[in-house]
């Protein structure tokens, strides 16, 4: 799910082939003919407002209105103007996580996201290396160092992640970056699980690329 602020415009984006193991749609279809409350279907509205189209992860968690309505009032909080988190840095993040989830939909919706930010295509296309690229700020590989060791599943968050933290920001942005992460796991993992296909909102969305011979099996899974 993503309520974020109206994306860039364009073609669908390119996906690779290991994110195209979902049938068209996804693996859960939501009728055209679904009847959803009142309140979802305000949600709707602003979605259709914003972006041209209702998002499929709405309609998704729209099956389930009262955790979708949590979910928007969340993530409508966390992406406040009033965050102790700068907008591209938010941005950012929520697409790394997304990467390394393999969210396709998310790194669509939210890479359309940074580039409206202000964030350079070339930035963008080094997000999974930024430890290394002059690209990014201090600031910026602290908190994406610590999303990361939030977000994998080998990883843990150290001594070390909250030393680098808070050379950039106090605790009380610690726990907001936390939040955030928290919620893109969340988000991305329950779209990535669906098979949830990107909607066309950034050309050129780094989709992260299977390293060889690691590609995911999808029919031999249940035999």
């Amino acid at each position: 799910m993503s309520v974020s602020p109206h994306p860039e415009s364009g073609a669908r984006a390119t996906v690779s082939d290991d994110n195209r193991g979902s049938p068209a749609g996804g693996f859960v279809r939501t009728p055209p003919g679904h009847r959803f409350p009142w309140y979802v279907r305000l949600f709707f509205w602003n979605q259709r407002r914003r972006y041209g189209q209702v998002l499929e992860p709405a309609r998704l968690w729209g099956r389930s209105p009262k955790v979708f309505a949590a979910l928007a009032l969340l993530y409508g909080a966390l992406d406040r103007r009033s965050s102790p988190l700068e907008p591209t840095l938010r941005s950012l993040v929520t697409v790394r996580v997304s990467q390394i989830n393999w969210c396709a939909f998310c790194v669509d919706v939210n890479s359309a996201t940074v580039l409206r930010r202000g964030v350079s295509e070339e930035k963008l296309a080094a997000l999974d290396r930024f430890e290394s690229s002059p690209l990014f700020s201090a600031r910026e590989k602290a908190a994406l160092a610590y999303a990361e060791a939030i977000t994998f599943s080998d990883r843990r968050t150290t001594p070390a992640h909250f030393a680098r933290l808070r050379t950039h920001f106090d605790d009380d942005a610690i726990v907001e970056l936390t939040a955030l992460v928290a919620f893109q796991n969340l988000s991305s993992k329950f779209n990535a699980a669906l098979g949830v296909e990107p909607q066309g909102f950034c050309t050129t969305a780094p989709q992260p690329v299977p390293p060889p011979g690691n590609a995911r099996q999808h029919s031999t899974d249940s035999r």
